[in-house]
């Protein structure tokens, strides 16, 4: 039995599942006769070998292109809401989900040094990489070491954290590179390999299947169409390639969902095609420009579906269209459900909201809706998402002084803790101390309003919290169970 050493108490027995590779021989000698001949054993080994060999040959190829990255950041030392000197792995004890990136720190008399570690994969000659925003976003020092054991001192050439893509690049030239492939072609069940330096081991190697596609509303990134692999990915992974069997990059590295900090089976990465869109705008304008429609929408479930007079469950319901928004110029109305953007079937609000956001402002496109149970078509030109970075950007101003941390609300925590889809945005931490503390709020409460206006986002939660930039207070109304009440906090 495997020894997994646990930290306390020295080494102890772990079960761990069978490997991919004991798995595929089961399977391929399961083909075989149960009276096998030495030739049946023979062509099941030489397949197995087949097998093998093809999956060296893709790493081999890819390993060149895969490169560590090392972040340094110095940060003042004297405490405040998430300040790392109180938490030096901030990122393992989030609530819900673990960051693959993890701090360490190194304090002075006045300052310290975080020193942090993550992946990358190389996509030009010229010294283009793409990362993950959470590696590399706020560091000061960027260092990249090529699997040849050449390093580099990277710039950052811009960052997206709504999606947590990041470019970086480094001075050279003629560097390896990965191609980067379709995901909207892989399926689930495909072989695919994961590339990274997990824990600081470099070149790792794993491999596993896409376990899931359009994985979204998990509460990691703002807009989320994950493909959920069980390839063993861990802490510091993070920005390193999900390749398919022909070596294309298929997927980045992002996150995993654990209970003990480590792997356990299911981790997500970003589509490379979502990517690649946030990929040209950086290196373009340095910036990401997203589309916007002006609505706010939910899912559609079986009481929503007799109400509005649909046959089946499906579509998204457009709920609230706001004044003088592309929506509102292109005719969608209040109640109107949603069945078809640009003619492909809208399964959910997550994928729907993706598309409108990497649509170019400008472009036209047709929504097919029910509305009063007649099918109409409608084409809206999309517009550009206003002022987003300085809402959020004030928002999270606003955050840091009030002292606690909001969550898009889940529909496994929903379930969880009684809540329905939409109803408003999760209380994830509260710093201790802070406004937000003596008012009362603790994690697991649900704010349904602020400042009067109803938050069934984290989009609609920011846009109504930056209005207290001006006041200097602000009004939430929190639900916890069955009952809700309003908190007023003066903002320092």
């Amino acid at each position: 039995m495997p020894w997994k050493y646990s930290g306390r108490g020295g080494p102890r027995p772990r079960p761990t599942r069978p490997s991919w590779a004991l798995a595929l021989v089961v399977l391929v000698l399961s083909w075989c006769p149960v009276q096998a001949s030495a030739d049946d054993v023979a062509g099941a080994v030489a397949l197995l070998e087949q097998t093998s060999k093809a999956f060296a040959s893709v790493v081999e190829k890819a390993r060149p292109a895969v490169v560590f990255v090392q972040v340094e950041k110095t940060v003042e030392r004297g405490g405040g809401f998430g300040h790392p000197m109180e938490d030096p792995f901030g990122f393992f004890n989030d609530p819900f989900f673990r960051r693959f990136f993890g701090p360490q720190f190194q304090p002075g008399p006045r300052k310290y040094r975080q020193v942090g570690q993550g992946s990358g994969f190389i996509i030009s000659p010229d010294g283009y990489i793409l990362t993950n925003n959470h590696v590399v976003g706020d560091a000061d020092v960027i260092k990249v070491k090529l699997n040849d054991g050449r390093q580099f001192r990277a710039k950052r050439v811009g960052t997206d954290p709504r999606t947590d893509v990041a470019v970086i690049k480094v001075d050279a030239r003629g560097l390896p590179v990965v191609p980067l492939g379709d995901s909207d072609a892989l399926r689930v069940g495909e072989w695919v390999i994961a590339m990274g330096s997990p824990f600081g081991l470099v070149g790792t190697v794993t491999v596993g299947v896409v376990s899931a596609k359009g994985r979204s509303r998990i509460g990691i990134n703002d807009y989320e169409d994950f493909i959920q692999t069980d390839a063993a990915i861990n802490p510091g992974n993070s920005g390193g390639p999900l390749l398919n069997i022909r070596g294309e990059v298929v997927g980045m590295n992002t996150a995993i969902f654990s209970r003990s900090g480590g792997y356990m089976g299911i981790g997500f990465a970003i589509p490379i095609n979502m990517a690649k869109v946030i990929k040209d705008q950086l290196v373009k304008t340095g910036k990401v420009v997203r589309g916007w429609l002006g609505v706010v929408i939910q899912d559609v479930d079986e009481e929503l579906a007799r109400s509005f007079k649909l046959e089946k469950v499906e579509g998204v319901l457009v709920s609230e269209v706001a004044d003088d928004s592309p929506a509102a110029r292109g005719g969608l109305r209040q109640g109107d459900v949603i069945l078809r953007f640009n003619g492909k079937k809208v399964v959910d609000t997550g994928e729907l909201r993706n598309q409108i956001a990497l649509t170019r402002p400008g472009t036209a496109v047709t929504f097919d809706i029910l509305r009063n149970g007649k099918h109409k078509r409608l084409r809206v030109v999309i517009g550009e998402q206003p002022t987003e970075a300085a809402e959020t950007a004030a928002g999270n101003e606003l955050l840091e002084k009030l002292g606690f941390t909001p969550q898009e609300l889940t529909p496994e925590l929903a379930e969880q803790l009684g809540y329905r889809m939409g109803q408003g945005v999760l209380v994830a931490e509260v710093a201790p101390a802070s406004p937000a503390a003596q008012a009362g709020m603790r994690p697991g409460q649900l704010i349904e309003e602020v400042n009067h206006k109803s938050t069934p986002s984290l989009d609609a939660f920011f846009k109504a919290l930056s209005e207290s930039e001006k006041t200097g207070r602000v009004l939430f109304r929190i639900r916890e169970g069955r009952y809700s009440r309003y908190v007023a906090i003066r903002i320092e």
